[in-house]
């Protein structure tokens, strides 16, 4: 059996764009090493969960790697608590948060993501004085800075169990069932969480966001008064004074292992906490790589040289690569465009040199399309080549949205890319 690299590329799709003479970024983008793949491999249109779903990467990441999601997921919250190992006990409510900025008001909301530059270092200060001073009328809580202005929270009720069934208190994003789903438009408010539809009348439930919103008042006014905000404001900068959660849980998902479900040992180097999680609770053993440098080219240098090293130690490798999303969500195309070059460039290219495509399948993909002219995710499909063993070539000319359209491999469903990819691998 050849060996498989399944490489996703986070929030790589996109819609034409003006600027791009009416090209996608990965369109307009320099990719000779990712076109090189798809000359030589297929091409086709992935769903990451199903048609009409704007994924989260969470539930995207959960089909790409063969589980059904509507199945399996039970909120993006407890797969990155236990990621961060805080512990999700049955009953618990664990959510994944943000600290944000908003007005003297205490609820119109500057900024979603303190200007994207609140550093790790004082993002944990945050959570010390949170941790410290902030007190619940009827529940204990930890509460976890994770990279940048992310975090996670969980909150454990005293005597009771809690509902994961509530709203958000991030606007940007609203819950279709379980699911977490993008909105391309809010109101840029905090929102006051309450029990979900349908749930009105569970005391789990309603005590939930009664504790959640009772978190979300207390820890602002604690963060409003935190000597970093003070520091900040002096240099300028946005304050990180509220909190911003969503996509709450009330227990762990249970999945069957990758290996018993695909007979496959697999190894995963992710950035993301989410990410981390999944392969966690799957079996994926963690390959550990250095954080980032904030250097791009030196950082995906390093990851392709732990991808050529670790895929010798496993049957699969799981990349992701969070490069591609965050300019997106900030309406940057061109900066999007730039570091779908630099992945290109420093990561695809160092790896094609060296591996012997004929031992191994390469797949890119994506989570799901970030899409810069609304700055959020979209249900609109994403591209996806496969290369390399004895596949023959359906005479796609590069990587990307407009020619995987066109694509032998047509329109398939994120679950059933990793049968497709074993199913090349044994031929």
């Amino acid at each position: 059996m050849k060996k498989i690299l399944y490489v996703v590329l986070d929030g790589l799709g996109d819609l034409p764009i003006k600027e791009l003479d009416n090209k996608t970024p990965l369109e307009s983008a320099h990719t000779p090493n990712m076109d090189k793949l798809a000359r030589r491999g297929k091409s086709g249109l992935v769903y990451p969960v199903d048609k009409g779903i704007a994924p989260e990467s969470d539930i995207a990441v959960i089909s790409l790697l063969g589980y059904d999601a509507h199945k399996y997921y039970t909120g993006r919250g407890p797969l990155e608590s236990f990621a961060e190992n805080l512990t999700v006990n049955p009953g618990d409510l664990a959510l994944r948060v943000n600290f944000a900025t908003v007005d003297s008001d205490g609820k119109t909301i500057l900024d979603r993501r303190v200007g994207r530059n609140l550093t790790t270092e004082e993002a944990a200060m945050l959570a010390k004085e949170i941790n410290s001073k902030v007190k619940l009328s009827s529940a204990t809580f930890e509460f976890k800075n994770t990279i940048g202005h992310r975090g996670v929270l969980v909150i454990r009720a005293k005597d009771k169990k809690l509902s994961g069934w509530i709203t958000n208190t991030d606007p940007a994003y609203a819950r279709e069932g379980i699911f977490g789903v993008a909105k391309e438009k809010f109101e840029n408010l905090v929102a006051v969480s309450s029990a979900m539809p349908g749930e009105e009348n569970s005391p789990e439930a309603k005590e939930a966001a009664r504790l959640l919103n009772e978190f979300t008042e207390k820890s602002h006014q604690v963060l409003s008064q935190a000597a970093i905000n003070k520091k900040r404001a002096g240099e300028k900068k946005l304050p990180a004074n509220v909190i911003l959660s969503r996509d709450a849980g009330d227990r762990l998902p249970e999945f069957p292992s990758f290996k018993s479900l695909h007979n496959l040992s697999f190894g995963s180097f992710v950035q993301m906490p989410v990410e981390k999680g999944i392969a966690l609770l799957t079996g994926i053993e963690i390959v550990e790589v250095p954080l980032p440098s904030g250097d791009l080219e030196v950082d995906y240098s390093i990851w392709a040289k732990v991808a050529l090293n670790k895929i010798l130690e496993f049957d699969g490798l799981y990349v992701h690569i969070k490069g591609p999303d965050e300019p997106a969500h900030d309406g940057n195309f061109m900066e999007k465009k730039k570091i779908i070059e630099l992945i290109d460039k420093f990561f695809f290219n160092p790896l094609l040199r060296k591996i012997n495509l004929s031992d191994v399948i390469i797949a890119v993909t994506a989570d799901h399309s970030t899409v810069c002219k609304v700055k959020a995710h979209s249900a609109d499909p994403v591209p996806l080549v496969v290369s390399g063993g004895s596949l023959e070539a359906d005479g796609s000319k590069d990587f990307s949205e407009k020619t995987a359209k066109d694509g032998s491999l047509g329109e398939i469903r994120g679950l059933e890319i990793l049968p497709l990819l074993i199913g090349f691998a044994n031929k």
